[in-house]
């Protein structure tokens, strides 16, 4: 049974094609055009400082654009993977409650570099969509450019009479700048578009036009056809391309929507399975009323939120990117915290269920995106981690909102004044904005430290708010989120000015024969990166690697007209090999013939930790088992980090047997054999390549030994294995839900490894006069310690007692509560903390008030312990705050605890007598 027969009487679908056939069709109408069909690129972006996911088809394209790459084919289509969580109409808060926008999407399109241009592109898209697709032609209406007289941009007259052939000229209308001019980003390529909007409304009677770019969500764009020809520089100015592109993109989810008549994407045959399957999972029925409004309400947008987002989560972690707390990992945490938020509140499901819609979402796209297929396993783990990591949060997050409720309420009931200054932090009373004590208002800087601290959404926040009658301030929490985007900006930015071309050649790279070569400068430009300046340049031949595949990028010098360069790093943008050079001399001649020479040493260290890496994996998969899969790494000179999937703590006897198979594999000197062939014929040989790189049709194949380690890779290698001398694990350790990493060494950083090691073992062999047999010595002298220790522990036990008794008999009345406080000679923090809290339980019977404060100086450092009774803690006298306010500032340090049961300690070990009386005469 088809997914679509699963949704609707069959009867009803007798005509209606599925999505897979939509999307095959679509394919295979651009191919019989004469296009190369071509897979899709990963979702996560690399070598591209400017995004961090895929958010259009052209993408993957944009060497072809700026030029910097020959395209293999000057017809491409294909559907892309694309991710979109900020922008026109693409807010992620936005997404599941209307129809038609998404996180995850598939793009269809199709491309011209430099080949046909509008008069095929328009007629192209008539034709497939009325013709192939057969579309209702009295729904559809086009929109152009309409001009911009500030940037002298006439009307888009070509492609006005090209759709003039097909469509009623009323149905052709003209769009601003806004709508009808694409642009690549601030600078760049970009031109006129032409829209193609679809009228879905049950009641259409050729009367959209006016709906059109106007936000009704069921008059929608599906396909936009951009015009490439001119190219945006750092001025704002705009000069024309040397040659015209076609960049098309059409929603593959609005496209299907349209020919399957529906009035939402979630009610076709993408979605609907997977809303089907959560029904049966929380036992509550969708109801497809696609308003927040409607009959289903907030539940019927959480249904829709877990259908998008459960994509994202997918497709992201299948391409490598794990959730984290940074960059675009936390973009993919935030979209899966906010799925588990939905279901957690408006579904009322409390355990993790993203990860048991995995098996249905990887077989529903297993011929087109098979990466998912490929690592089910893998993905579910993590994104069950994830979400049982985050429903304890919520946990922790709502004990927070209760607390700061408690606290502000109590306030409130102790206050007669009107205007108070309520608590804006966990801990803080006295910061920011003022309320009206009994207005029941949240700040807004304790909402946003739950959101940002605790990962707690700010909608919950409302939503637990509204609850009790309080409202959340806002106002206040915005400034907050505005304040921490304007933080991180001002660390990312990067200006760049425009390149400025010095020779108009191609860049190539020659590093893999050559690490001096003599070449000249192709363009240059000027960068500023956290208030400092540098120069970017690129070579016409270079033997630099550029940052790639985990391998940092080479340094070394760049020799023009007398002056030497020094290059710090080297990065791809995109595919332009970029040298960092910290000055550039006004005075030098920037069309001299250039002398690009590798430090050789660093290139050798970095080539045998990268071979290193091959042999690990491959020992790896021979020890864990072949589920193992590199997840990240990280290659310099110094050391390699390797990242890989594995559910558990990798045991010693593991790790011993991982190094002992690598370590044969240098023994036995094995050639490195690098060849390059088609990935199909790689693909045959057995190669591993990595999830989530983008392979161009011609691969690098490295092979240690065929029969041990064969792997798709970029990177710079040794001859032979022989020439990593050794290899050694420096630490294995956990780094993310269901990933563990290794750092480890080879050649001379293994060898001075070994060397600190033994250099230890003689210093610990001296301190014991050097015994034969120096384990047994160390042994023995841990079990004399711990036998030690227990003895001590057992005479400050009868100690305390006696400590205890006579501290009984100096109970003090300070204020009508007993006080007890004493500095003492106690080598335990633990103990000092424990009598605190013996005394202040016998010196106050039930409902008496008490205090007890005690100090000791336990090796050369300050320790302090305070004890305070509940019927002075009801009073308002708690053991942290006193802590905190008091204590610390004496002995310059911190500490914290409950409000009967606080320590701190301290740099500061000369002051305790005044610990003693600070606390006596605030009592």
């Amino acid at each position: 049974m088809s997914t679509a027969e699963q949704i609707v009487p069959t009867e009803s679908l007798k005509s209606v094609p599925t999505s897979g056939e939509i999307r095959q069709q679509f394919l295979d109408f651009f191919k019989s055009k004469g296009h190369q069909i071509v897979p899709s690129a990963p979702i996560v972006i690399k070598n591209d400082p400017t995004l961090l996911f895929t958010n259009a088809g052209m993408n993957q394209f944009k060497d072809y654009f700026l030029g910097n790459r020959v395209p293999t084919s000057p017809r491409v289509a294909d559907t892309q993977k694309c991710l979109r969580v900020s922008g026109k109409h693409n807010d992620l808060e936005e997404v599941g409650v209307d129809t038609y926008h998404h996180t995850m999407f598939e793009m269809l399109g199709n491309w011209s570099f430099g080949d046909y241009f509008k008069k095929e592109a328009i007629a192209w898209s008539w034709e497939l969509l009325t013709e192939v697709y057969q579309l209702d032609k009295d729904r559809l209406y086009v929109t152009i450019f309409q001009g911009d007289e500030k940037e002298s941009l006439a009307k888009d007259e070509e492609a006005y009479n090209e759709w003039k052939k097909v469509i009623a000229e009323d149905r052709i209308l003209l769009g601003n700048k806004k709508d009808n001019f694409w642009e690549m980003g601030d600078t760049g390529p970009c031109g006129p578009c032409s829209e193609i909007h679809y009228d879905c409304r049950p009641e259409a009677n050729n009367d959209g036009h006016s709906l059109v770019n106007n936000d009704h969500p069921q008059v929608i764009e599906i396909w936009n056809n951009v015009f490439m020809q001119y190219n945006r520089l750092k001025d704002g100015s705009l000069q024309p391309l040397p040659a015209k592109h076609v960049d098309t993109g059409m929603g593959f989810e609005r496209l299907v929507r349209v020919i399957q008549s529906k009035q939402s994407n979630y009610d076709t045959d993408i979605f609907m399975p997977t809303i089907q399957a959560i029904e049966k999972i929380v036992g509550k029925k969708y109801q497809a009323d696609n308003s927040p409004l409607g009959a289903g309400g907030k539940q019927s947008i959480a249904f829709r939120v877990l259908a998008d987002h459960i994509r994202t989560i997918a497709f992201t972690i299948a391409d490598g990117q794990l959730p984290s707390n940074n960059g675009a990992g936390y973009v993919i945490r935030r979209i899966l915290r906010r799925a588990v938020r939905y279901y957690y509140s408006y579904l009322d499901y409390k355990q993790p269920l993203l990860f048991q819609l995995m098996p249905l979402l990887a077989k529903q796209f297993e011929h087109v995106f098979p990466e998912l297929k490929a690592q089910l396993d893998f993905v579910s783990k993590v994104t069950k981690e994830e979400e049982e990591a985050f429903l304890r949060t919520l946990g922790k997050g709502i004990e927070l909102f209760e607390s700061y409720i408690s606290k502000v309420t109590k306030v409130n009931n102790e206050t007669s004044s009107k205007s108070i200054i309520r608590p804006t932090t966990l801990n803080d009373e006295n910061k920011l904005r003022d309320f009206d004590a009994k207005s029941g208002i949240i700040n807004g800087a304790f909402a946003f430290e739950l959101n940002d601290t605790y990962g707690f959404p700010i909608d919950l926040t409302q939503l637990m708010a509204s609850e009790i009658g309080w409202t959340v301030d806002m106002q206040g929490f915005e400034e907050a989120l505005q304040q921490q985007k304007n933080r991180s900006r001002a660390a990312s930015v990067i200006d760049t000015e425009d390149w400025v071309t010095v020779n108009d050649v191609a860049s190539s790279f020659v590093g893999y024969t050559s690490l001096e070569t003599q070449t000249q400068i192709v363009k240059y430009r000027k960068v500023k990166a956290k208030g400092k300046e540098g120069y970017q340049i690129v070579l016409a031949e270079t033997p630099f690697y550029a940052e790639s595949g985990g391998q940092v990028g080479d340094r070394g010098q760049l020799t023009l007209d007398s002056c030497e360069l020094t290059v710090s790093d080297t990065k791809k943008e995109n595919n332009l090999i970029i040298h960092f050079v910290e000055t550039l001399p006004e005075a030098i001649d920037m069309a001299a013939e250039v002398v690009a020479k590798v430090d050789a040493s660093k290139r050798q260290d970095t080539s045998s930790n990268h071979s290193a890496t091959h042999l690990l994996h491959a020992a790896l998969r021979q020890v864990l088992g072949t589920h193992v899969a590199q997840k990240g790494s990280l290659v310099n000179d110094e050391q390699l980090r390797f990242d890989f999937s594995h559910f558990s703590k990798v045991t010693n006897e593991e790790i011993a047997q991982i190094e002992a198979i690598v370590n044969q594999k240098i023994r036995e000197n094995v050639p490195v054999v690098i060849k390059e062939m088609s990935k199909d014929e790689a693909v045959a040989l057995g190669a591993m390549a990595l999830f989530g790189e983008k392979y161009g049709d011609v691969v690098r194949v490295v092979m240690m030994d065929p029969n041990y380690s064969i792997e798709l890779c970029g990177g710079t290698h040794v001859g032979h294995t022989g020439e990593l001398g050794y290899f050694k694990i420096k630490s294995e350790s956990a780094v993310a839900a269901g990933v563990r990493r290794i750092e480890a060494v080879s050649g001379k950083a293994a060898a001075a490894h070994i060397e600190e090691a033994f250099s230890t073992i003689e210093a610990i062999k001296g301190l014991f006069n050097n015994p034969k047999e120096l384990l047994r010595v160390i042994e023995n002298s841990v079990a004399d310690n711990k036998e030690q220790k227990k003895k001590i522990e057992s005479l400050e036990a009868k100690q305390l007692v006696a400590i205890k008794a006579e501290l009984l008999t100096q109970v003090e009345t300070v204020n009508g509560a007993s006080f007890i406080g004493k500095v003492l000679e106690i080598s335990n923090a633990d103990n000092l903390k424990k009598l605190a809290n013996d005394l202040v339980a016998s010196i106050t019977p039930l409902g008496a008030e008490g205090l007890v404060v005690l100090a000791a100086n336990i090796g050369g450092k300050a320790s302090v312990a305070i004890a305070v009774a509940e019927a002075l803690v009801a009073k308002g006298i708690e053991a942290p705050k006193l802590i905190k306010e008091h204590i610390t500032p004496i002995i310059k340090g911190g500490g914290g605890g409950q409000k009967t049961l606080a320590t701190a300690g301290g740099q500061d070990a000369s002051n305790l007598n005044k610990v003693i009386e600070v606390v006596k005469g605030l009592l």
